[in-house]
């Protein structure tokens, strides 16, 4: 994936949220081809997501459902494997410290540590985006698809002398 996803929605900004913000999502054909080529698949057919923005006790809380249609290659075939997707997910978002003298970064082994909100504003579609590529099946596979290993063959490697296999060739043998 490249590293900026395509802007899909507007970012909406901290002062403009209110008691609640709801959002829908259904991005036409040329979109989804370029949501497709982000995420590195096939195909997306058909994506749609219902965004909820709510202020919660730290900052904001995002709830969203995603439905989508994709078409990955298969690991096995490369042929087209086609996926259902019906996700729920929902996170927490805080406000980042620009007050701050240096930029810290802090690590946390925490689950469900909250995104950080910079600029006064919520990218909506990184946000959405993100959980479409955490959905997509990381290893697809056509049904009935089985890894076969191939045979090994009878030539002589040029290592199998090293190996102790073949004995090195000296010239009385000519």
């Amino acid at each position: 994936m490249s590293a900026q996803p395509p802007v899909l929605l507007e970012a909406v900004r901290i002062n403009q949220i209110g008691e609640k913000r709801t959002f829908s999502l259904a991005p036409d054909a040329e979109a989804r081809r370029t949501i497709a080529r982000w995420l590195k698949i096939l195909d997306l057919p058909r994506f749609e997501a219902e965004l909820t923005l709510v202020p919660s006790r730290a900052g904001w809380h995002l709830s969203g459902r995603l439905t989508a249609e994709a078409v990955q290659a298969c690991g096995l075939t490369l042929e087209p494997v086609e996926e259902q997707i019906d996700e729920t997910f929902g996170l927490d978002l805080v406000e980042a410290d620009e007050d701050a003298a240096s930029p810290e970064v802090e690590v946390s082994l925490e689950e469900d540590a909250p995104d950080l909100v910079t600029d006064g504003r919520i990218d909506l579609s990184r946000h959405v985006l993100e959980h479409l590529s955490l959905a997509l099946n990381p290893f697809p596979r056509k049904p009935g698809a089985v890894f076969e290993a191939p045979e090994e063959t009878a030539e002589i490697s040029p290592f199998a002398v090293l190996k102790g296999h073949v004995k090195p060739r000296t010239d009385s043998d000519d």
